[in-house]
């Protein structure tokens, strides 16, 4: 990382030590671009790594929590959950209802054996973590 100042509580590392080990590699995937994404974005330069209802999740000053987790309910699932209050998911499922599975208004569903689209979560990622800044755009600007 270059300029972005993380801020992490250290219980995150101990929940990803509790997932099983592929869901763990997933969710660590996941991780990793969620701070690529802050660290390539010029007007983010910190962000907080915290547990919000003990799943891992990710908050920008202008920002939308961004969650992950694996559920043993889904044991081959993973996803990334947003604010349902928000419009990150109606807008997602609208420019890339193509490319992803959704959950409600509430999360973008992978499959453990399935490659990430990663170039349209990417853009979902620094959409979210600019939410505040975008919300008043038509598709937030996507």
């Amino acid at each position: 990382m270059s300029g972005l100042s993380i801020r992490s509580n250290p219980d995150v590392a101990q929940v990803f030590q509790n997932y099983p080990s592929m869901a763990s590699q997933k969710l660590s995937d996941l991780r990793q671009l969620i701070l690529d994404v802050a660290d390539e974005t010029n007007d983010i330069n910190q962000i907080e790594e915290t547990l919000k209802w003990r799943e891992p999740s990710y908050i920008a000053p202008k920002g939308s929590t961004i969650r992950i987790d694996w559920k043993s309910k889904s044991p081959h699932q993973y996803a990334m959950y947003f604010q349902c209050t928000s419009r990150l998911i109606s807008t997602f499922k609208l420019v890339y209802k193509n490319s992803f599975q959704f959950e409600g208004n509430r999360a973008i569903i992978f499959n453990l054996k399935d490659d990430l689209p990663v170039n349209e979560l990417k853009s979902c990622i620094k959409t979210a973590l600019n939410y505040h800044r975008l919300k008043h755009l038509p598709t937030l600007g996507l």
